[in-house]
């Protein structure tokens, strides 16, 4: 498997969210590692209103302003962490939302459906943020050769913007 690199984070946001899908991700964290497969993920970005970076720089947003290939780890409802892949270049806010991963453990699988869920089992918190994608320190994601069937759908959970079909689904 080929490890997808800051290139491939680069691209428009709609095509990293959709190529995303099918990706295995591998996680190291602490002194666990973990390994599954993407299945949900969703797209915010520049003229958004959805988006965090739709009214510009703040503190919690500033990860969505740099460079593609790193992480953005932000807090929503004060209790669930939510896991993004910044996209594009540096100064256009972008990421990418990972709402659901197949965690491969012990020969099983564990569907983690919903971003905090994906969060707390694997551990990711605010220290991961602005964390590299590309590096293997912390998230690798590898090109897996597949052409998995896509289905596009509305977001979840937003309240503008909500016709955008930007969130993409493995459909199996």
């Amino acid at each position: 498997m080929k490890l997808l690199d800051k290139n491939f984070f680069l691209q428009p946001t709609l095509t990293v969210a959709k190529e995303l899908i099918s990706k295995t991700i591998h996680i190291k964290n602490n002194q666990s590692e973990y390994q599954g497969i993407i299945t949900e993920t969703e797209a915010y970005f520049g003229n958004d209103p959805a988006s965090h970076g739709f009214c510009g720089l703040t503190k919690r947003n500033a990860p969505m302003f740099n460079s593609g290939g790193i992480a953005y780890v932000y807090i929503i409802y004060g209790i669930h962490h939510c896991l993004n892949f910044v996209c594009e270049d540096e100064g256009y806010p972008a990421a990418v939302l990972v709402r659901g991963i197949n965690i491969i453990q012990d020969n099983k699988v564990i569907k983690l459906d919903g971003p905090g869920k994906v969060c707390k089992f694997l551990g990711i918190d605010r220290t991961h943020n602005n964390k590299s994608l590309t590096d293997g320190s912390f998230i690798s994601v590898y090109d897996t050769n597949t052409t998995p069937k896509i289905k596009a759908t509305k977001r979840i959970g937003i309240s503008k913007n909500t016709e955008a079909l930007w969130r993409f689904v493995l459909d199996s």
